[in-house]
């Protein structure tokens, strides 16, 4: 990430979204992790404001530092109109999260949140463009006018990327206790459980130690 970035992620928002932790792999994965501590008191949003979304994006690579400059400025002169976007933002990432989760365990996923995917991936699919860029052909996004949808479109990108082309077996849901984070598994094993082993891993073997203590006391 570049200092610019660095800054402007600093500017937009003093929560976390700017500095979350990029395990899940595929961008859409990571968008679901923006809440975290799922069924748990502990449960955040750490998308609460439009300039979130913008800061998550920046940190994710999915947005250029010009332009996430310049939706603040539109949001700041829209504020009803970014704050439409944000609430759509989080229905979306909800939709992907269930998804997800239902993949991972096996199940069939919601019909209600496929459907508002797949409509949403057609909206996204017509602010792009295919070109040939000399080597091969390329998808592009469109981005004048510069629209607040603009961030969620690499992130249907990368679901429909996920959802059609992924190996959908390696998609698993973090084994942490009232984590819920979604990860691509890639290791050559497949045999990862944890969003980070840092963290729900370590607290894991936390917990049995301490099971093991009660047990000899």
């Amino acid at each position: 990430m570049t200092q610019d970035a660095e800054t402007l992620i600093a500017k937009l928002s003093p929560g976390r979204a700017g500095k979350l932790p990029l395990v899940a792999g595929p961008l859409c994965l990571n968008f679901t992790n923006t809440a975290s501590g799922r069924g748990d008191v502990s449960h955040q949003d750490h998308l609460r404001h439009y300039n979130d979304l913008l800061a998550w994006s920046l940190h994710a690579g999915a947005l250029p530092v010009d332009e996430a400059a310049e939706l603040a400025r539109l949001a700041r002169r829209r504020p009803e109109a970014a704050e439409k976007v944000l609430r759509r933002a989080v229905a979306l990432r909800e939709s992907l999260h269930a998804i997800g989760t239902a993949i991972a365990a096996h199940a069939a996923p919601p019909a209600e949140a496929v459907a508002q995917i797949d409509q949403a991936m057609t909206e996204a699919t017509q602010a792009g463009r295919m070109s040939w860029n000399g080597k091969g052909f390329v998808w592009e996004l469109v981005t004048r006018p510069l629209r607040l949808e603009r961030p969620l479109w690499p992130i249907l990108r990368s679901a429909g990327e996920v959802l059609l082309s992924a190996p959908l077996d390696r998609v698993k849901t973090c084994a942490g206790i009232h984590c819920g984070w979604l990860f691509l598994d890639e290791t050559r094993s497949g045999t990862r459980r944890w969003c980070e082993m840092e963290v729900c891993g370590s607290r894991a073997k936390m917990r049995r130690y301490r099971s093991r203590q009660g047990k000899k006391a």
